[in-house]
């Protein structure tokens, strides 16, 4: 059908020109509104985009028009209020946001929860856990930049929670602004469906207004905050734009739904009614993306967008919700929006307020109740709902119950991100979400132990509301490290403590877990003898060491071994398990530099012992000097852990990449063109020491657009020169302590 569609377009547009007529000044507009629920309009949307697109200021303009907040803050304003979704103080220093921030408000008869998101990669969480709970999104694109490297992440995050947006080109006031280009970079870059609804009535300095192609009217934004809107008559040296424009919608829509792709054939113009309706059933199929055009920071095109979302956007139960039954294995089952249905409910969002943990929940069917009481299904306990709040950033409005389909806090109850609560009659679980990997670490420790209280709860704290935020304590090295999305995801994190916590950290890359291992065969026969007044210490100990192959180690199952070959009783048998834990006290600090040792094998042959000298400690601390001193004559060696590195980047961006990989003393073990093209999956192994610091330099690279994941391979021999000045840092590093 599509290509008899391309066919009849030329004969369509000299079709649809001829008839075309504009509306009268100050025409009628017909309803606007076409929710499937007529007693009832409501809309969870969430507004996403590429950091500095004009998110958080176009939510700010949304409140102002729909009565929500008295007056206009911009997100850098000199009078240092800032705007309203940025709450935190980090937020409104920094000017961007950080975390996610919820609000409501009414515009004309429907009720809107709206979410606005972080822009940069780093809490890109922030809206993964959005856009899961929520039916519909606004992707805000800059009308200079157009599609940027979170644009893309963005779209990837909305396709996979098949969430219907619309698409708004902002910033058609600065010089350069291009919204064709952008246009076609949502087709081209994110494989989107995508036509204008509305074309800008000037450009740069001279943007006044927008033309409505559905309805066929001007809109021009005047009064000092862009409150007053004049309807009017198409420009006459617009109409041939609009035509050809309006076909080009006509044309798209075909594509996607069919009953427009029939009236389209049948050389009939639909009416503005069953064009909007069409619209609609294509954009909450995800088939469709219908650009509207403007400039939130010049109070141009925002009250149209809002009628946009009524119109278009889709209502709670119109985007299907899946629960898993938990006694059917995880059988998908439909959640049915009915508030008079038995509960079922998911945490997508915690936050730690002077009254305790705020939860946000979205209530997916029945009702919650003040009062009533709820169970959590992950964890079986029961909880009584003390308080419900609907959010406006940092401000909260008492409710007494909420209904399906809406969008609210709650507070007194313990629960992590993603729990699912119902009424107790139903053993249903909501799908999680995704959680991508963190890309960078850092060790991380309060400057004053008298800090460790407060470093130990905030830690806690942030990692409960953060699922991307990892915190461990490395096994080797003893240090506490902090894993996250990148660097100003854990500078944010850093600051937080210092200002909620009262906590100043000392932070720096991470120690790599280093090995130490030989290349020869050694005797030992060693002698431990001490003398210091009364009873003294004698131990002997007779053997050799040598390398342990890696098919030994996976049939022992150990990365070392002792072997005990001695006969007689030269070495008293009690002492044998003395001489193997010094064996292991010898692996836990080798002699090069201090590191774990593995890949060598113990064998014990004999030894000498005093009827009153030796102890259990004497041929303990023999056998570990022993193996010490030998593993210095057995080609001793240092082993440092590789990583098996996915990145997967644009295909433009393949020769820099592989490059930088090469610098960094990388192996490409393949490089795979993506099925259209369009992108490249790079498999190389890397020396983790040589990965600080890449996520940093692959975004520049990439302009933004690469993206990276690593994981552990083996542990491998480092070049000589390296091994050389390991062990002159830590000679250094023995010397300063032993002068201490």
């Amino acid at each position: 059908m599509a290509t008899l569609v391309h066919s009849l377009v030329k004969h369509r547009q000299r079709l649809l020109y001829r008839n075309f007529q504009p509306l009268d000044y100050l025409c009628t507009t017909p309803n606007r509104f076409f929710s499937s629920d007529g007693n009832r309009k409501l809309r969870n949307i969430g507004i996403s985009a590429h950091i500095d697109s004009g998110k958080t200021t176009l939510t700010e303009r949304i409140l102002f028009y729909t009565g929500r907040i008295n007056s206009i803050h911009d997100v850098r304003g000199k009078d240092g209020v800032g705007a309203k979704m940025d709450s935190m103080d980090l937020e409104r220093e920094k000017g961007i946001t950080i975390q996610s921030a919820a609000t409501f408000c009414q515009w004309k008869d429907a009720h809107i929860n709206i979410i606005d998101t972080p822009g940069h990669v780093d809490f890109t969480i922030e809206v993964e856990r959005a856009l899961r709970v929520l039916d519909g999104g606004i992707l805000v694109l800059c009308g200079v930049s157009g599609v940027q490297s979170q644009s893309l992440t963005v779209d990837r995050q909305m396709k996979r929670y098949n969430v219907p947006r619309l698409a708004f080109v902002n910033k058609l006031d600065r010089q350069g602004s291009n919204p064709t280009k952008v246009i076609q970079q949502l087709r081209d870059q994110l494989k989107l469906n995508a036509a204008a609804v509305q074309i800008p009535i000037g450009l740069e300095n001279h943007h006044v207004g927008v033309i409505d192609l559905i309805e066929q009217t001007a809109y021009h934004f005047e009064g000092d905050r862009g409150e007053v809107i004049k309807q009017g008559p198409i420009p006459d040296n617009m109409l041939e734009e609009v035509a050809n424009k309006r076909m080009e919608i006509l044309e798209r829509l075909a594509d996607a739904d069919d009953q427009i792709a029939e009236l389209f054939l049948m050389e009939e113009i639909p009416d503005v009614e069953t064009l909007k309706a069409g619209i609609r059933r294509a954009v909450i199929s995800c088939s469709f993306v219908p650009v509207f055009m403007g400039s939130a920071f010049k109070n141009k095109g925002v009250q149209p967008l809002l009628d946009g979302v009524v119109d278009y956007l889709p209502e709670p139960h119109e985007k299907p919700s899946y629960a898993l039954d938990r006694t059917k294995e995880e059988e998908p089952i439909l959640v049915s929006a009915k508030s008079t249905d038995p509960l079922l409910a998911l945490a997508f969002k915690l936050d730690e307020t002077p009254f305790g943990q705020l939860t946000y929940i979205r209530i997916y069917q029945g009702t919650l109740k003040k009062g009533n009481t709820i169970y959590n299904v992950t964890d079986g306990k029961k909880i009584k709902l003390s308080r419900i709040v609907r959010m406006h950033s940092d401000d909260m409005e008492d409710i007494i119950e909420a209904g399906a389909g809406e969008v609210v806090a709650i507070f007194g109850i313990d629960c992590r991100s993603m729990d699912t609560f119902s009424d107790g009659n139903m053993n249903l679980a909501m799908s999680s979400m995704f959680v991508p990997e963190p890309v960078m670490s850092i060790s991380i420790k309060p400057a004053k132990t008298t800090m460790q209280n407060n470093f130990a709860k905030a830690l806690g704290k942030f990692s409960k509301e953060d699922p991307t935020l990892r915190i461990k304590v490395d096994p080797d090295t003893k240090e506490t490290i902090l894993s996250g999305m990148g660097e100003l995801h854990l500078e944010v994190y850093i600051e937080r403590m210092l200002r909620e916590y009262n906590v100043e950290c000392v932070t720096g890359a991470p120690n790599v877990n280093y090995k130490e291992t030989i290349g020869s065969k050694q005797k030992f026969d060693w002698l431990h003898k001490k003398q210091t007044g009364g009873s003294g210490q004698y131990a002997k100990v007779i053997g050799y060491i040598e390398p342990l192959s890696e098919e030994d180690r996976k049939e022992a199952g150990k990365v070392n071994a002792f072997v005990n070959k001695c006969i007689g009783t030269n070495i008293p048998p009690e002492y044998y398990s003395s001489c193997e834990k010094g064996t292991q006290d010898a692996f836990t600090e080798g002699a090069l530099v201090g590191c774990e040792v593995e890949g060598v094998r113990v064998v014990l042959e004999d030894g000498a012992a005093h009827a009153v000298d030796s102890s259990d400690q004497a041929f303990r601390t023999c056998m570990a000097n022993a193996i010490r001193d030998t593993m210095k004559k057995a080609k001793p060696s240092i082993l440092e852990p590789v990583m098996t590195v996915e990145v997967q980047v644009p295909s433009e961006f393949q020769g820099t990449v592989v490059a930088g990989l090469n610098k960094r003393m990388g192996m490409i073990l393949s490089s795979d063109v993506n099925d259209d093209g369009s992108g490249i999956t790079i498999l190389a192994d890397i020396p983790l020491a040589n990965m600080f610091g890449y996520s940093t330099e692959i975004r520049s690279q990439t302009q933004g657009k690469g993206e990276f994941t690593m994981e552990y391979k083996r542990h491998t021999q480092v070049p000589r020169s390296t091994q050389e000045e390991l062990m002159k840092k830590y000679k250094e590093e023995r010397d300063s302590e032993n002068a201490a």
